[in-house]
């Protein structure tokens, strides 16, 4: 068989798969720090990530702690019911373990609720510049979408009540938003949630919720009872510093959850995540100091773009999102300086960056990068 069959045949395999999936647009995630380091001969030591969202003051140390303290128990499978850290989250939320379903991450939270209660007879809604995990997931399932343009760059909920259909299933919400930071008050949410019939579910992403202000916390865990067509999705890789752990969770009425934990798949949260997850749920001090490190940096960035007078996103998250032009070559500049960002033209804006909040050395360094490459220009 001589090459050209071989590709033949390389492409009638790929016909086997759906044209929804063949479709897809994968999605790509920041650059890692060792890909930088072999691309530009750089150090490994020498580069800055700022791309990802990942907490600058890494992991919670209790949950470092519990993760060294269950090593020695890797030659089992984890407790696929997850029953410990249910039991945790629960105390916390003031629900039932009956309400949660762990994830491999929000993400698979996320998808899971896709995969749970769309068809490719149904359709679902997000917000333009929402996170590209919607699109995948409904693609993915071969839904239809139904994109809803922005208002100000974030979620317009009227908008998104009004293009409700009869064949919608889920509508998807991200509060604060990514890549954007923009935000709902909660009492708007709360008018959406009354406006949307209870046949469809109101997906509600609170990735970032830690990184909010005490006054805006999310009221949502109390919402259930009044709801039970809504679900939360929540993660342990931002506020928490356990993203390379994949560990996230749900919570939704019983009856829903319990769908959810049928697609579920059984050892979706590995042993160590679980472990470190229950640890990192009572290290508030942790927490406390993530937020205050972040509201901090956060001005810092604001001053640095005003002062080089650039427009950005007022933000909620841990990340600010900073229009600076022709993106693609700023994003090439500062990576050559080692300093990685996030470019969102995948998001629909193409002159935009998206830059993770660090500690006040990183976004020094940062600011001074990105001086320079406007600059040259």
């Amino acid at each position: 068989m001589d090459l050209r069959d071989r590709d033949t045949r390389a492409l009638d395999l790929k016909s086997l798969a759906p044209a929804n999936v063949r479709g897809i647009a994968p999605y790509v995630p920041g650059k890692p720090i060792a890909e930088t380091a072999r691309e530009l001969g750089l150090l490994e030591a020498d580069i800055l990530k700022m791309a990802s969202n990942e907490n600058p003051l890494g992991p919670s140390p209790k949950a470092v702690a519990a993760i060294r303290g269950a090593l020695g128990a890797l030659n089992y499978y984890p407790d696929g019911s997850g029953f410990d850290l249910k039991a945790i989250l629960a105390r916390k939320l003031g629900l039932a373990p009956e309400n949660l379903v762990l994830g491999n991450g929000s993400n698979d939270i996320l998808e899971l609720a896709a995969r749970t209660f769309l068809t490719s007879s149904d359709s679902a809604i997000y917000s333009q510049h929402a996170f590209l995990v919607y699109p995948l997931v409904v693609q993915a399932i071969g839904a239809q979408a139904i994109v809803v343009p922005a208002r100000r760059y974030g979620t317009d909920l009227d908008a998104m009540a009004a293009a409700v259909r009869r064949d919608t299933k889920i509508v998807f919400i991200a509060n604060p938003n990514n890549p954007t930071g923009t935000f709902n008050p909660w009492d708007k949410v709360r008018e959406f949630l009354e406006r949307v019939p209870e046949r469809m579910l109101a997906v509600i992403d609170e990735a970032y919720g830690e990184y909010l202000p005490d006054a805006l916390q999310s009221p949502s865990p109390g919402w259930l009872a009044r709801y039970p067509n809504l679900v939360v999705s929540r993660t342990l890789s931002k506020a928490y510093g356990l993203a390379g752990l994949r560990v996230g969770y749900g919570f939704a009425h019983p009856d829903v959850a319990e769908l959810m934990n049928r697609v579920r798949q059984p050892f979706n949260v590995n042993h160590l995540a679980m472990v470190a997850a229950c640890a990192a749920l009572g290290d508030d001090d942790f927490i406390a100091r993530s937020r205050g490190v972040n509201a901090a940096g956060l001005e810092q960035l604001r001053e640095g773009f005003e002062r080089l007078g650039l427009e950005y996103i007022p933000s909620l998250g841990n990340f600010i999102t900073v229009r600076v032009g022709d993106a693609a070559r700023i994003y090439d500049t500062l990576l050559r300086q080692g300093v990685i960002v996030r470019p969102i033209a995948g998001y629909g804006l193409p002159e935009h960056l998206r830059v993770t909040v660090g500690q006040p050395r990183h976004n020094a360094r940062f600011l001074a990068a990105l001086e320079r490459a406007l600059v040259k220009a």
